[in-house]
């Protein structure tokens, strides 16, 4: 069988929501797999997923402590081992010294609103993701700030 000269490319934002996914697959958590990418001019600039910071216990390994408290998602975040994604993206573009002002950012899930007050303050231009999250106050202060949100897929 020939193969078309050309076949079927997907969009810029196929191919970094597929990407997104990809790095997911590293998270550590287990309630929920989040990755994230920072892009500018179709470049990736930082990548990010959650999980516990670096020398720090992985909850696969301990457990979790927001499932053994009876959590529910999108509440008290800071009671968790874990980074989400898009912080620790934006810890790898500062760590590395990337400037990520009129970023986008690609997630597999709507940003929680502390990662969308700092998603803000970067100065990210506009942010695609695949799959909701319960946080209504993410679209308010996004929408006040002027920073669109797609959802993909």
């Amino acid at each position: 069988m020939i193969e078309p000269a050309h076949p079927q490319r997907p969009s810029w934002d196929e191919y970094f929501m597929g990407i997104t996914e990809l790095v997911a697959q590293r998270s550590t958590c287990l309630r929920r797999r989040v990755g994230a990418i920072l892009v500018r001019d179709k470049r990736i600039i930082a990548t990010g997923y959650n999980g516990a910071p670096s020398n720090i216990k992985h909850c696969l390994e301990v457990g979790c402590l927001r499932e053994q408290k009876g959590i529910p998602s999108g509440e008290r975040h800071e009671l968790c081992r874990g980074l989400h994604a898009e912080q620790n993206a934006i810890i790898q573009a500062a760590l590395h010294g990337f400037s990520v002002a009129g970023a986008t950012l690609y997630c597999t899930n709507l940003p929680c609103s502390i990662c969308a007050k700092m998603l803000i303050n970067i100065q990210v231009e506009r942010v695609y993701y695949k799959e909701g999250y319960p946080d209504e106050l993410t679209a308010l202060l996004m929408s006040e700030a002027g920073i669109p949100l797609f959802k993909l897929g």
